[in-house]
Parts: structure tokens; sequence; C-alpha cells
């Protein structure tokens, strides 16, 4: 038989990082098995449980670094996976951050004369130095007077829940909102298959429709994704 190659993930069925990571794998790579792990917890237990030498076994567990328990949980994880030869690590800080390090990600969800591109201003403007200070290697990025002025809270928040309310800011109120429990139908589905559009919900797309295997390989394309999947060598059909 032929071994297969399985993704594994923290996330629950239904949540919003679990549809979005089916919907990759779906149109780009669809002979890989998406399997939900509920949590990271159980994450790192099933790794360690794992007896299959046969098949493939790509593991995405997020990368929250200053996170403590996360960073407990995935040291474990590590210590695991390295004793097994047919388990591969993924590397991403989280699902949020993927989204929003998307080098499309305003021009898809704004229209160029958007009223929410000035609204938003400060959201924007911390995202751009958000995503800067990590690309560069600074993981300080709670003294950066752009992302403190944004969330006044900062020092109370991780890195993953930074990346989860500055996507949501940004997304609200769009096709392509984004929440723990959701996620926007204009990220997994064709344009314009938005059951709620109404004519004046226009976004950076309405003039140059995209089918979903292009959203996929775009988002695939411009974030980190490209990197670490071909890092593990796992090929998608583009």
């Amino acid at each position: 038989m032929t071994p297969r190659t399985f993704l594994w993930i923290e996330d629950r069925k239904g949540k919003a990082s679990y549809k979005f990571w089916s919907c990759l794998f779906h149109q780009l790579c669809p002979d890989v098995v998406v399997e939900s792990k509920k949590n990271n917890s159980e994450l790192v237990k099933a790794v360690n449980k794992l007896d299959d030498t046969d098949n493939r076994y790509v593991i995405v567990f997020d990368n929250s670094f200053d996170n403590p328990q996360v960073a407990m949980e995935q040291k474990l994880l590590k210590q695991y996976a390295d004793k097994k030869k047919n388990v591969v690590l993924i590397d991403i800080i989280c699902f949020e951050y993927i989204l929003l390090e998307f080098k499309n990600l305003l021009s898809w969800i704004y229209a160029p004369d958007d009223e929410f591109l000035k609204k938003r201003a400060g959201a924007i403007l911390a995202r751009e130095k958000l995503i800067h200070t990590l690309e560069i290697g600074n993981m300080n990025y709670r003294d950066i007077k752009e992302i403190v002025e944004y969330d006044i809270y900062i020092e109370e928040h991780n890195i993953e829940q930074l990346a989860s309310k500055l996507l949501f800011d940004l997304t609200r109120n769009t096709g392509f909102e984004v929440s723990k429990g959701s996620i926007g139908d204009c990220w997994i589905k064709s344009c314009c298959e938005w059951e709620d559009r109404v004519d004046n919900d226009l976004c950076g797309l309405d003039s140059m429709r995209l089918s979903i295997r292009d959203k996929m390989k775009s988002i695939y394309e411009g974030t980190c994704l490209k990197m670490q999947f071909c890092g593990v060598g796992l090929e998608m059909e583009l």
C-alpha cells in the first residue's frame, strides 16, 4: 500500500483554522489527510503515542513564542518528534498570523477607496510594524510605538492574541471577517459566493474575481507557508 501523508493540527473541527487548513489542502494537495487533535496538549500526546511507521505525519503546532504554556508543550513535541523518522514539524506562529502576514491582505479585503482604510489606519500601521519586526527577528514587538498605541493591553497579550485581535479588527464587517469561531466565506469560497453579499459589499477582488483554488494558491505563495512546506518536502499542486 502506498504510504499516506497526514496533516495533524491542534484546531477543533468547525473552527476557523480547521476550515482554512481543510480548504487549503483540498485545493492544493488533496492527497493529504487533515486531522484535528482538538488542542495543543492532545496533539503532543498523539505524536508521543504514534506507532505507525509506514505513513508520514506533518505537524502544525502554533509557535506562540511568548506563551509559557505553549513553549513547554512545544519543547515536549520536539522531543517526541525527534524520535520518529516519519514526523516533521511546521513552524508557524499561528493560523491568524498566516493571514495577517499575507502580502495581499489589504488589497483583497478593501476596495481602493474604502472608508475602512482611514478608519482602521491604526490597525493597518500596527500590522505593518508587527510583520516587519518579526521578519527581522526582533521578538520584542511590545516595544514598538505603533503597536502599543493600537493595543493598550499589549502587556497582557501574547503574540497569538495580538495577531487574532489585529486580524479581526482589520477584517470585521467584511466577507473576510475572521474570529476564533468563524472564517469569512470570501477566504474559503470562490468570488463571489458569499450568500449574504449585497450590492455595496465591495472588496479589492471585485474587479478580478478569483476561484477558490486561485485564492489558496495566492495565500500559499504569499505567506510563510511556501517556505515551511517546501522545507519538509510537501509538494503542492500549483
